[in-house]
């Protein structure tokens, strides 16, 4: 369900950057499982913590702040759309039960 534009490498004048590993779709799957679950403040700092985890990643492979101010962007929208999708998903899953 998570798309694949947060496994692309990033272009950095010339170099390329591989993404960190731990950001692929398994990453974000595993994210939106984890804010399916928890609720209030437990999802908040969970959250941030993602996303300062994967800020630092990018940072200590050389991406410049503003190209991961972006990713961190898109990660959070990737992770938001599978949350959507996840719901979806149980929800038919529980009204063709009936």
């Amino acid at each position: 369900m998570a798309t694949e534009m947060t496994r692309r490498p990033v272009s950095n004048e010339g170099r390329i950057i591989a993404f960190p590993s731990g950001t692929g779709t398994a990453n974000i799957e595993r994210c939106a499982r984890e804010l399916g679950r928890r609720h209030g403040a437990d999802a908040i700092e969970f959250w941030k913590a993602e996303c300062r985890r994967l800020a630092d990643q990018l940072l200590a492979a050389g991406m410049p702040e503003s190209d991961v101010r972006e990713r961190v962007l898109r990660f959070q929208e990737d992770v938001q759309i599978e949350l959507v999708l996840s719901h979806e998903k149980r929800a038919v899953a529980k009204s063709q039960k009936r």
